[in-house]
């Protein structure tokens, strides 16, 4: 390796908490990498800060939390990894501006959570979790009342995007008819039929299952009112966000008989880990079935993401491709076999581009490719070079104005 290109790989420290799956660990170390920790939980502010200083790479799952704070003391930190579908816990703010790369997986557990829910369809209208109870204490409750075949009934799916189209290609394979609801333009998938409003698709379900962001614009979107206008004896099921449904309201809808079963999988209010206590409004009503947080928690989804997220970490430290990338710009980079690549991220201020041509020029550099992509904050600019480039060229690019961080690669 030539001097001054693609800092030796052995030098390279990874981190790796909360149990991230082991097939991320063999990735990297199929590529080479050595110096990697692994720790299977999580740490508090002050010894991650610790732990974090000479970090080139750390990966994260949800319970982690990397704070403006944390970040701010990871002077080496090139990218993170989220090995989970949400980035929450991490200050994406700090991270932009710091030209931390943050990759997450936000679609390697769709299948997962779409099984749980046709599962829930199925149990649920046939009241299972209530004979089951009731076998479990000694009663044998063999009457069919109130017991359903979810085959010819409306499922109404509320967020078409890659969790609910899924769940619609499954819901239609067991003979469901599937109506759905999105705030954007969404193409149906085989027969589901889109609703003109989600009053419309409450009114008309026999199952209604969320697939919505949170945020503002979702919060207690499933209220009062709203239960109301659910079919009398329908069912509601959340794997989506915790605050999207009101259960106080839910329990009163359930108690009365208008709603006839529920499946909960998401809570405002959620236990940090598996030893602390859990409340919930629900506990001990009939047909409610209460899981923690596991719409995605299988070894297939969690194996996927580990290779999704491990995959993003080192194309982009070996490549510098973004893509996928949640704070830097992304960028899809080809391969260059016979160049040094030059990695810039500085802010997102008029003249950083030509002040960086202006220096490539007076070097007489011969540029091979460039590429260029901002975002509010940063901007991420990628330029191949000859390998005969004088070795001045990366020492004179830190010195550009607004700079954040340079690399060389090859």
């Amino acid at each position: 390796m030539e001097s001054g290109t693609s800092y030796p790989k052995d030098k390279i420290n990874i981190l790796l908490l909360e149990g991230v799956h082991p097939q991320a660990l063999k990735l990297f170390r199929n590529h080479g990498y050595t110096s990697i920790e692994v720790l299977k939980g999580s740490l508090p502010e002050e010894e991650l800060i610790a732990k974090i200083k000479n970090v080139h790479l750390i990966g994260i799952r949800s319970k982690t939390q990397l704070s403006a704070t944390v970040l701010s003391k990871a002077e080496k930190l090139l990218a993170a990894g989220a090995f989970c579908i949400g980035t929450n816990q991490i200050a994406m703010g700090e991270a932009t501006s710091n030209g931390v790369a943050v990759f997450n997986s936000p679609y390697s557990n769709t299948r997962s959570v779409a099984e749980m829910v046709i599962g829930h369809c199925i149990n649920l209208a046939r009241r299972i979790p209530e004979k089951n109870a009731a076998a479990h204490t000694g009663v044998w409750d063999k009457s069919s009342t109130g017991c359903n075949e979810v085959r010819g009934k409306v499922l109404g799916i509320v967020g078409y995007g890659h969790i609910g189209s899924q769940v619609s290609v499954l819901a239609e394979s067991i003979g469901m008819k599937v109506i759905f609801y999105d705030v954007e333009p969404k193409l149906s998938l085989g027969n589901a039929v889109k609703s003109n409003s989600l009053d419309q698709l409450l009114r008309a379900s026999d199952v209604v299952t969320l697939h919505v962001p949170g945020g503002e614009q979702t919060r207690k979107l499933m209220d009062l009112t709203r239960l109301k206008k659910m079919k009398k004896g329908s069912i509601l099921i959340n794997l989506s966000r915790g605050d999207v449904v009101d259960l106080k309201a839910l329990k009163k809808m359930i108690e009365k008989g208008h709603i006839s079963g529920a499946g909960i999988d998401v809570f405002e209010n959620e236990p940090k880990g598996n030893t602390d206590p859990f409340a919930c409004e629900l506990q001990g009503m009939t047909n409610v079935i209460l899981t923690p947080h596991i719409g995605g928690s299988t070894m297939e989804a969690q194996e996927n993401i580990g290779l999704d997220v491990a995959g993003k970490l080192i194309s982009f430290l070996e490549t510098g491709s973004s893509t996928g990338s949640l704070s830097v710009p992304a960028l899809s980079l080809p391969v260059q076999q016979n160049a040094h690549r030059l990695l810039h991220i500085h802010k997102n201020v008029p003249g950083v581009l030509s002040e960086i041509n202006g220096i490539l020029s007076k070097l007489k550099v011969n540029i091979l490719g460039q590429y260029l992509k901002t975002n509010t904050d940063i901007g991420y600019v990628v330029v191949d070079v000859d390998k005969r480039t004088s070795s001045k060229a990366l020492s004179e690019l830190k010195k550009v104005k607004h700079t954040i961080k340079v690399r060389q690669l090859y």
